[in-house]
């Protein structure tokens, strides 16, 4: 059965596929910066004999492998491939060599499994109709976000697939097991950026200043209410504010402060709503305490939907290949992914995959300097996404 071929591929490329997965964490690569790791990822590919290959976006590439009567159907699959700007404090023999940058989001999992999956479909071509594209893209974690570059450079034309697939690590789920939501799932994400201009001086003669500082508490406060006064309770969002510059001294009040933030939405027009709220409520307090706000509003990714029927075959297909009680019901997810640029251009499925495990200490969550994974999950994400594929190719 080709099920079994998959998972005895999946066994015996599961050595390279750590080797791979470490060489790539051991030197990452910052968003749009991803040199070295697409020649990396070329190179790999024509070693497995797979040379229809075209370079997108300056750090990306598109790949085909073609099965018979490879005009059929079209599907593809996508890894990101950036890092972060996190000094990794992991204490193994693949700690980043680059101070600084850390594959903190498990992109070095999702290239070296994208590798791993093309070794598998190349090796099985002989045995299933249509074509997978390949799609290895850079910056995910910046915006605009590599997908929508991917995709102005026609990454989802010549040919053009009827659906993506795309996996991402879970540290919250034990590996060995994988999880899918269908409809809704991720949030959109907005930057916030804010300079609170007052008039600066010294602290022991606040009633001489426009104090940018008190004018900042009241924003920041204030501005909370967009999402607890305004916002549907049917509508999840999300305002958080992570960074606060007032670069003054204890007796120093300083004439701006700078303030960083992001906001979160599942609703397009809600989106579009509260920005309008946030800066005339941020303007409004500024001027009525004697001072103004610059207030900018980086748009950046949508939300993301994942096709209801593509996802729901794809979790069957999942249970099928892993087990039933291997397969998890997701809620939604309030971070953000540019996968969801995919989706607003066809069919998608983004579904998670396990890399927890408590009892070897591999708990810490993405975006931290301790991030992690159990290399076992790299068995269970090469032959799960080459099944996934060849069980979707099927679908007419």
């Amino acid at each position: 059965m080709l099920i079994n071929r998959i998972k005895e591929l999946a066994t015996a490329q599961k050595l390279s596929n750590i080797q791979n997965r470490r060489h790539l964490h051991a030197n990452p690569e910052l968003s749009f910066q991803e040199y070295d790791t697409v020649a990396f990822v070329e190179a790999q590919l024509r070693t497995f004999g797979v040379h229809q290959i075209e370079k997108k976006a300056e750090t990306g590439l598109v790949a085909l492998i073609e099965g018979k009567n490879p005009d059929s159907k079209v599907i593809a699959l996508r890894a990101d491939m950036d890092a972060l700007p996190i000094t990794e404090q992991n204490e193994v023999e693949y700690a980043s060599k680059n101070p600084g940058v850390m594959h903190a989001c498990g992109h070095d999992v999702h290239t070296s499994s994208l590798l791993g999956t093309t070794r598998i479909l190349n090796e099985l071509k002989d045995n299933f109709e249509g074509t997978v594209k390949l799609i290895f893209q850079p910056g995910e974690e910046k915006v605009p976000g590599g997908a929508s570059l991917m995709i102005k450079d026609q990454a989802l034309l010549n040919p053009k697939p009827s659906a993506i697939l795309g996996q991402h690590v879970m540290p919250l789920i034990p590996v060995g097991k994988v999880g899918f939501r269908k409809g809704m799932y991720m949030a959109s994400a907005d930057e916030l950026y804010l300079t609170v201009k007052g008039k600066g001086g010294h602290g022991a003669m606040p009633e001489t200043l426009v104090d940018p500082v008190l004018i900042t508490s009241h924003i920041i406060v204030a501005l909370q209410q967009v999402v607890s006064r305004n916002a549907s309770p049917k509508i999840p969002s999300v305002l958080s504010f992570g960074k606060i510059l007032a670069d003054g001294a204890t007796n120093v009040i300083p004439n701006e402060v700078k303030i960083e933030g992001t906001f979160r939405t599942l609703n397009e027009e809600w989106r579009n709503k509260a920005h309008t709220l946030m800066v005339k409520i941020a303007k409004g307090i500024a001027e009525g305490m004697g001072g103004e706000v610059d207030f900018e509003v980086r748009k950046g990714y949508p939300f993301l939907k994942n096709d209801p029927e593509l996802t729901e075959r794809a979790a069957s297909s999942a249970k099928a290949y892993l087990g039933e009680e291997n397969v998890l019901d997701l809620d939604i997810w309030m971070a953000a992914e540019d996968f969801s640029y995919y989706t607003q251009e066809i069919d998608g499925c983004f579904y998670r995959l396990g890399t927890r495990n408590e009892a070897k200490g591999i708990i810490s969550g993405v975006h931290t300097p301790t991030f992690d994974i159990d290399e076992d999950a790299l068995e269970v994400s090469t032959g799960l996404m080459a099944w996934l594929a060849l069980e979707e190719l099927k679908n007419k």
